[in-house]
């Protein structure tokens, strides 16, 4: 799971489900005029709203958010693993809704006239907030662009060397080339007297230096020789090294060390 990949929308659903965390151990119902020592349940006394409201939350939440963090979307009966989620939010802040407007269901209603029942508590009205305001970030967050922003900024990468650079060091610096006796300074492995060769050109072509980039949503990388089919998926808040560009697309590798070609490349931001 690429914790990078997740945006602010999804930290709008994770706040939320800390929010009906912390609501569920609140009181369920509320009395006006009750001495201060009666102690009414929390939300974890009735069934129905813990089974409607705070796991169906919970679990909500939890597939938004793991779907979004795979590198590869995951399906159950041939839907997204995140709009099992997204359903699941909008369950648990549909039936907050209705608990919220009934507390106590049908145990008010006995008899012709219906008696006053008890009003929805401190925990299930913090439970309806959390489920409505997880439900809509949810469901906004593909839609909204302020929410696709990568939640984790990615840090600033270490400036690429040129292509074919060697790295600087001096004697005994590791991987320094080490001068044999009589070679003139400046010529590393050249002995005296021997003509200096030709700088070789590098390659890729001098108008273009390698680079790192961000993608700001997820965006397919696909195979070299053209195949149709991605061989990787960039996500947004990682940094990649575009190594060749071909006309408007981009070559870049990926942290494990394999190469596509980046189609779209608006937006990006570069490192």
């Amino acid at each position: 799971m690429n914790i990078r990949s997740l945006t602010r929308g999804d930290g709008v659903v994770i706040g939320a489900a800390v929010l009906l965390f912390i609501a569920s151990f609140l009181d369920l119902y509320a009395i006006d005029g009750a001495p201060d020592d009666v102690e009414f349940p929390s939300l974890w006394g009735s069934g129905p709203v813990v089974l409607g409201v705070v796991l169906a939350g919970l679990v909500g939440a939890v597939l938004v958010v793991v779907a979004r963090g795979l590198s590869q979307p995951r399906r159950v009966a041939g839907l997204d693993l995140g709009q099992f989620g997204v359903a699941f939010t909008v369950l648990a802040a549909w039936s907050a809704l209705g608990n919220v407007l009934d507390p106590a269901g049908g145990a008010d209603n006995f008899g012709d006239a219906p008696g006053t029942g008890p009003d929805a508590g401190t925990g299930l009205i913090l439970a309806l907030v959390a489920t409505l305001l997880m439900a809509v970030a949810a469901i906004a967050t593909p839609l909204v662009p302020a929410l696709k922003g990568s939640l984790v900024p990615a840090p600033r990468p270490v400036a690429p060397q040129p292509y074919g650079a060697q790295p600087q060091g001096g004697y005994g610096y590791p991987g320094a080339q080490q001068q044999p006796y009589g070679a003139q300074p400046g010529q590393p492995g050249q002995p005296y007297g021997a003509q200096p060769q030709p700088a070789q050109q590098p390659q890729p072509a001098a108008d273009f230096s390698p680079f790192w980039f961000a993608v700001p949503v997820p965006r397919p990388l696909y195979a070299e020789d053209g195949s149709p089919t991605p061989i990787a998926e960039l996500a947004p808040g990682t940094w990649y090294l575009a190594v060749e560009q071909r006309g408007a697309a981009l070559v870049a590798q990926t942290q494990d060390g394999r190469r596509g070609v980046l189609q779209d490349t608006s937006g990006i931001q570069r490192g």
